[in-house]
């Protein structure tokens, strides 16, 4: 009878999950301006995974060839040439993976490292609370990109530096996001019903905390990845990101700086794709923080 009991809860419990997020995706696609933001993600993602069948990487992308340098946007490079003669169109579809890769892998590293330390914070309380905040406040107290500077510097310039400055600058902001989650959830009865069946520290956070703990940091995370990616133009335009020849979209306004006057496109280009990137990033983080907050009914 109680096998029977707990197995009909155990569906009860699994059958509500799927309809919570069931509802998420509802309200997510009656949200036309997420799912604008959506789409233009779902475009920029697929251009990049197929870069090398529309434009193939060492031909178009990386060689030089300078008598079509300074191009205008024709039928043959429709977004023009840059100073070297190379094709803007295929660096910026190449470019869009590192920028894509950069912002993913250093959004993962600022929840993985952030969120440990802020679930752990938050559980344990006291003392430990106190050490692990006033360290994350420290951080604060430096603004990220000049952090991220700072670390690039040290450790030289290089995709995982890059990564792992970025990542590292922006954990403080997790570690408060997932600590303020779980202090509001670790009081709560199921968190005590899992206690009483002897439920040890870590099956707790992992198990129960965390999952009830996701919805601020998805959110955070889809704007986070916007930021990354801004961040990784702004060190690769400052020469602390990728390194040329490889194609990135902060390296390109860089290089395009001092042909404004003669050739507006060398710069215009990499900063619309850049500009619509974000913009793109931060509807479907609205839409996703409208969809997952349970106030809102739509």
């Amino acid at each position: 009878m109680d096998n029977t009991v707990n197995g009909q809860a155990i569906e009860t419990s699994k059958a509500k999950k799927r309809s919570i997020w069931a509802e998420v995706i509802r309200r997510m696609g009656k949200n036309k301006m997420a799912m604008i933001g959506l789409g233009i993600l779902v475009i920029l993602v697929l251009l990049a995974l197929f870069a090398d069948i529309i434009a193939p990487y060492d031909e178009v992308a990386i060689k030089q060839n300078l008598a079509l340098r300074l191009q205008g946007p024709s039928a043959q490079h429709i977004l023009g040439t840059d100073e070297f003669g190379r094709d803007i169109f295929a660096r910026i579809i190449h470019g869009a993976r590192v920028s894509l890769q950069v912002g993913l892998v250093a959004v993962g590293i600022s929840i993985l490292i952030g969120g440990t330390l802020g679930a752990i914070a938050a559980y344990y309380g006291g003392t430990l609370d106190n050490i692990i905040m006033r360290f994350m406040d420290i951080l604060l107290a430096v603004p990220s990109i000049l952090l991220a500077i700072a670390i690039v510097s040290a450790l030289g310039p290089s995709l995982f530096n890059l990564m792992l400055a970025i990542g590292i600058s922006s954990v403080p902001s997790y570690a408060r996001i997932v600590r303020a989650s779980v202090l509001s959830i670790r009081d709560q009865e199921f968190i005590e019903a899992a206690r009483a069946i002897g439920a040890n520290d870590f099956i707790i956070i992992t198990r129960h905390i965390i999952p009830n703990a996701l919805a601020p940091v998805i959110v955070q995370g889809t704007l986070g990845v916007a930021g990354a990616i801004l961040s990784t133009a702004g060190l690769s335009f400052i020469g602390l990101g990728i390194q040329p020849p490889a194609p990135e979209w902060g390296s390109m306004l860089a290089g395009g700086r001092a042909y404004l006057r003669d050739a507006w496109h060398v710069t215009t280009f990499p900063g619309l794709v850049i500009m619509i990137t974000i913009l793109a990033l931060n509807l479907l983080g609205d839409g996703l923080r409208d969809a997952l907050d349970p106030k809102l009914k739509q």
